[in-house]
């Protein structure tokens, strides 16, 4: 469910990327895994709209944190949300590879703000259940992976997830813990 309000400071996680990326889902999904009631069958992928602004979600991991996940079509001004944020979620949709040039120009352009360099990102290729996504190895290649991580101030981690069947939404919620903002 997402939440009004909310979301000051220090425990906002701040989810972004193109639209269609699955950012909606994925957060339908890492709720329903931190939920306390340990279910941990996934089931069937809920229904999910286009973001249009921006939803607040609060999930249990560790202490309770929010994800402000902002809409594709809201990319000229993520920016403005920046400082409010202590870590970046970037959900980048591996099937789609028309998106990637676009893709790498947001990441880039969110890796040189000035309020992001010391805050942790989490590099998302989501969508690896399509037939048509490509592998790990090639996005890295594409986005010259290695060579961002190199360049950039901030700590990168990057997985691979399918926000609809729940592959690597674990590593998603390990990372959470890790950055877990005080």
């Amino acid at each position: 469910m997402a939440t009004a309000g909310g979301g000051g400071g220090g425990s906002t996680y701040l989810l972004l990327g193109g639209s269609g990326a699955g950012k909606t889902l994925l957060v339908k999904r890492l709720q329903k895994l931190s939920s306390r009631d340990g279910n941990k069958d996934l089931g069937e992928p809920p229904p999910t709209l286009p973001t249009v602004g921006t939803n607040l979600t609060d999930l249990p991991i560790g202490k309770k944190i929010t994800v402000r996940e902002l809409g594709g079509c809201m990319g000229p001004i993520w920016s403005s949300y920046y400082s409010d944020c202590c870590c970046v979620l970037y959900m980048i949709d591996a099937a789609k590879p028309t998106q990637i040039s676009s893709s790498c120009i947001q990441l880039l352009s969110l890796l040189a703000a000035e309020q992001l360099t010391s805050v942790p990102v989490l590099i998302i290729f989501n969508k690896i259940d399509l037939p048509c996504y490509m592998s790990l190895i090639e996005m890295k290649s594409l986005f010259r992976i290695q060579d961002i991580i190199a360049c950039a101030k901030q700590p990168i981690t990057v997985v691979e997830t399918s926000a609809r069947d729940g592959t690597g939404l674990s590593n998603v919620i390990q990372w959470f813990r890790s950055t877990l903002c005080d």
